[in-house]
């Protein structure tokens, strides 16, 4: 039962941390020092942190699906159903599939490495404060500034590999937040607030699909009936959370920016960096 209650604040935090960019893997890593599993698979957790955020990608799937599903019914002059494909959406889909190249590169060829190297409190912690300096920075820099991109059928291809470089940074460092990293850069190319958090939420699929499967794989399907439990109840937990939290982001930053998400990631950094050092 301790490790479905832990399961479930894990859930909770990925809810929340997924989709405000103030890392939900640093969270996770922060949080593993206090909730520990126990009896499970060496390796386990690992597996969990990334794989308990479909339950999150989910939501964005229910949520935004006659945004981002290409395949349309139309009624035919005849009367009958008629099958079409929306050429917006699929052009969609292609900004979002060039934007994660790079990033499923790096994940592909230094998973290991980065996860060895970096993934850890050290770096959580670090980054979290740049990161959030980095937000303040450019709100104060774009405030009374016109957004060149006010609708999302507006990126260009050009903006769509940019954003998906600064995915990169994430993909590396622990406690960026990968929608940290592409807010900041859809920020400063003139995209709105708006519109970077969407395409944010529609960057998440294909990536997190992708290092899920990746993690899963490399842990293996031999998962104990306990071990299946514990992730099935997080990745529920996630998918309920993450279904409130994206509409409040919505809605929050339709007349707020994002300085307080910035100012959050600093005081959480100084007071991660303040536990190492005593500990």
């Amino acid at each position: 039962m301790t490790n479905i209650l832990y399961s479930i604040i894990y859930g909770i935090i990925e809810g929340i941390t997924e989709w405000l960019p103030i890392s939900s893997t640093g969270h996770l890593i922060l949080a593993e020092n206090f909730l520990k599993f126990q009896g499970l698979s060496e390796g386990f957790f690992d597996m969990f942190n990334v794989v308990i955020q479909l339950g999150a990608i989910l939501a964005v799937v229910v949520l935004y699906f006659k945004n981002i599903w290409p395949i349309k019914k139309e009624k035919s002059k005849n009367g009958e159903n008629k099958i079409t494909w929306d050429k917006n959406i699929l052009n969609l889909w292609g900004k979002i599939l060039v934007a994660c190249v790079p990033a499923a590169i790096i994940g592909l060829l230094f998973d290991d490495l980065l996860e060895k190297y970096l993934y850890n409190s050290w770096v959580v912690s670090t980054m979290l404060i740049l990161v959030g300096i980095t937000f303040i920075i450019i709100e104060n820099k774009k405030q009374g500034m016109k957004p060149r991109v006010k609708d999302i059928v507006e990126l260009t291809y050009k903006d769509a590999i940019i954003i998906g470089l600064f995915q990169v940074i994430a993909a590396i460092f622990p406690g960026t937040s990968r929608s940290g990293a592409t807010i900041i850069g859809a920020l400063l190319i003139g995209v709105s607030r708006t519109v970077a958090a969407e395409y944010t939420f529609y960057l998440a699929i294909p990536v997190m699909f992708g290092a899920s499967l990746l993690k899963i794989l490399k842990f293996g399907l031999s998962f104990t009936g306990a071990e299946l439990a514990v992730l099935l109840v997080g990745m529920i937990v996630a998918f309920l959370v993450s279904v409130f939290i994206i509409k409040f982001l919505m809605n929050y930053i339709k007349k707020h920016d994002f300085k307080v998400f910035g100012w959050y990631r600093i005081v959480l950094g100084i007071i991660v960096l303040i536990l190492l050092g005593v500990m």
